[in-house]
């Protein structure tokens, strides 16, 4: 980081911090003084709210803050979510996204690339609710494994 980053947490608030979870019993503030993976406890997605493209695309890169142990399977479910997810879409603002998204993971930048990914949320919305989307390659897929 070139900067220090104080984040502040309100009492019983979680964050999650290089893989370990932290829980506060008081408001506090938190300054980093190198660099750190984390997220915050609002921004932790649960697997059943994983529920559309994009927001499993977001699960799986949570996972890459989450669990270190983990990262490496997680790093190559990404890329392939991913390579099946600008095969999916069509919309060019979504597609110039994810390669952004790419980018940034590709840079170790994770909480980056999360918070782009949520910005997609609404436009991912619009695209779902314009009429019956065909289900994406990924799905299909997953379906063709026995896991959907």
């Amino acid at each position: 980081m070139k900067n220090t980053l104080r984040i502040s947490l309100k009492p019983n608030e979680k964050i999650y911090i290089n893989g370990a979870v932290v829980r506060v019993d008081r408001k506090v503030s938190i300054e980093f003084l190198n660099d750190v993976q984390f997220l915050l406890e609002n921004h932790v997605m649960q697997p059943e709210d994983a529920s559309t493209p994009l927001r499993q695309l977001y699960f799986i890169a949570q996972i890459i803050v989450m669990t270190p142990g983990a990262a490496d399977e997680a790093r190559a479910m990404f890329r392939k979510s991913l390579s099946l997810l600008l095969a999916s879409f069509e919309d060019g603002g979504i597609l110039a996204e994810l390669k952004e998204i790419d980018r940034l993971v590709g840079e170790g930048q994770i909480y980056e690339a999360l918070r782009t990914i949520r910005s997609l949320y609404p436009l991912e919305a619009e695209i779902l609710a314009a009429g019956t989307p065909r289900r994406p390659t990924w799905q299909n897929e997953l379906a063709a494994a026995g896991a959907g």
